[in-house]
């Protein structure tokens, strides 16, 4: 098998990672969730695998959650959409399912006894470092998930990472040597850094209005839904003390901090009092959707919001999203109450005039007429490049500390890394938002640093395994076409 991924082996790029289905991690998170079409539960085939649409959800979550957490907790469904999240998580899920059906035509495979001890060294079914099973079983009910279906899932992320694990060969000596040159090349530069506040720019009107013309069917209007709300609270729902640890202790796994370390019953006290209120309380929700679903009772209130708007939560409008005018909602959780949802009409999106979109097209035209014109500058100053005016740097090569001014240690980082993949010996990289237009005035070979030789052993083998698995990938793409159920998941 390893003489077969070597002899596909025809590109050098960096680590691919694969992602296995994180259900634990998604399990945990309470926002991002997807509404889907599908096909008898899936929502697409990859060769014999199905992808259903319970893991597309539980890795969309997890992407999602990676995100919100990047973006300090401002990611929202629409800007989600916009960053094309659900591809990403497709594309994960069409990877693994992918590897999959290789693993199983080459005979792959991982025993119950396998499933057993990883399932024993998940950490969030420990006590006291021991597995728990009433904490996994907990787990599995409050996740509405079968320990088939989650122990299926580990056998699949075991089977993944036993292909994987095939593709890890040592590295040769010249291949060592290769990479140790490659590190020790050092460059003498002569630099300028170009920045948008270089430029001479100023708004054209009639440019930006063409700009409009050209891309106005992305300037719309929000897409408006008015609603009927019965909401029922939960405040007043009465809970003891021992109603509230009971909860806990049934629940405890639900309660973690940021790290996902278990939060104590003090700490997750006012968390848990909330849920147990909520669940109390569904019953009484239920009742109040049956009376206003025949008339008799009338709504709290009649609202018209744009579509993901902050009032309702996101699994709500996933559903309000799928269903027609008229459609009456069962209850869902809203911050500390439920709400009972009619949709009475739906305002679809249309092209805004350009006075309307004038401010959001200022921006963007701006943005990209700047970036034009940084361009255009960085090419006339390499044409004219004049050593007297430009930054002179010492002997540098590719490592982490070096500054080269006004650029900061990440950037000077960047711009190196794609310095010495270039084989130009002038021209201009782009780093963010500036460009560095750059001549080497000399270059000179270093010797090896002894305490070299872990490092480049380390990179050999990261790069030889990247490339395998790369192209890997690429004959599997061939190998097991995709078969997608519903539109919206590939470019």
């Amino acid at each position: 098998m390893i003489s077969w991924m070597q002899k596909h082996n025809k590109y050098l790029v960096w680590t691919i990672w694969i992602a296995t289905i994180a259900f634990i991690g998604a399990g945990f998170v309470g926002w991002g969730s997807y509404s889907f079409g599908s096909k008898a539960g899936n929502v697409a085939k990859v060769g014999d695998v199905e992808i259903t649409q319970t893991k597309l959800n539980m890795v969309y979550s997890n992407v999602y959650s990676q995100y919100n957490e990047a973006m300090q907790g401002k990611l929202d469904d629409k800007k989600a959409k916009e960053m094309g999240l659900i591809k990403q998580a497709f594309s994960q899920l069409e990877i693994q399912a992918q590897i999959l059906n290789f693993a199983k035509e080459v005979g792959i495979v991982v025993s119950d006894a396998e499933i057993v001890t990883r399932l024993k060294n998940i950490k969030t079914f420990q006590k006291d470092d021991i597995f728990n099973k009433e904490i996994y079983n907990g787990y599995l009910r409050a996740q509405r998930l079968k320990a088939n279906v989650f122990e299926d899932t580990l056998r699949e992320e075991l089977i993944i990472q036993k292909t994987l694990s095939l593709l890890t060969v040592d590295a040769l000596p010249f291949e060592e040597e290769a990479i140790a040159a490659g590190m020790n090349v050092s460059d003498k530069l002569a630099y300028m850094v170009l920045t948008e506040s270089d430029v001479d720019f100023v708004v054209d009107e009639a440019k930006m209005k063409t700009f409009w013309e050209m891309q106005k069917e992305n300037f719309l209007t929000e897409q408006m839904f008015t609603l009927s709300v019965v909401w029922t609270p939960s405040n007043d729902t009465v809970v003891s003390e021992d109603e509230i640890k009971a909860h806990y202790d049934a629940n405890s796994f639900n309660y973690t901090n940021e790290v996902g370390k278990q939060l104590s019953f003090d700490e997750a006290k006012t968390l848990a009092q909330k849920d147990l209120k909520l669940k109390k309380t569904k019953k009484t929700a239920q009742k109040a959707y049956i009376a206003f679903k025949k008339g008799k009772i009338e709504s709290s209130e009649k609202i018209t919001l744009p579509f993901a708007d902050a009032r309702l939560s996101n699994e709500l409008w996933g559903i309000v999203q799928e269903k027609s005018v008229g459609d009456i909602l069962k209850p869902k959780v809203v911050e500390d109450k439920y709400a009972t949802v009619k949709i009475e009409n739906i305002i679809l999106p249309k092209i805004k005039t350009y006075e309307d979109a004038k401010e959001e097209v200022n921006i963007l035209y701006t943005s990209q007429a700047k970036k034009e014109a940084l361009l255009t500058l960085a090419k006339s100053t390499l044409d004219n490049f004049d050593q007297n005016n430009a930054i002179q740097s010492d002997f540098v090569k590719l490592e982490n500390g070096v500054s080269l001014k006004p650029l900061n240690n990440k950037e000077s980082l960047q711009f190196l890394q794609k310095l010495f993949t270039s084989s130009q010996e002038k021209g201009m990289i782009n780093i963010s938002n500036k460009i560095v237009v750059f001549n080497i005035l000399e270059q000179k070979l270093q010797p090896m640093d002894e305490n070299q030789t872990s490092f480049v052993k380390q990179t050999v083998d990261k790069i030889k395994k990247s490339t395998f698995e790369s192209n890997l990938i690429k004959m599997l793409h061939k190998k097991y076409p995709t078969e997608i159920y519903m539109g919206g998941l590939s470019n």
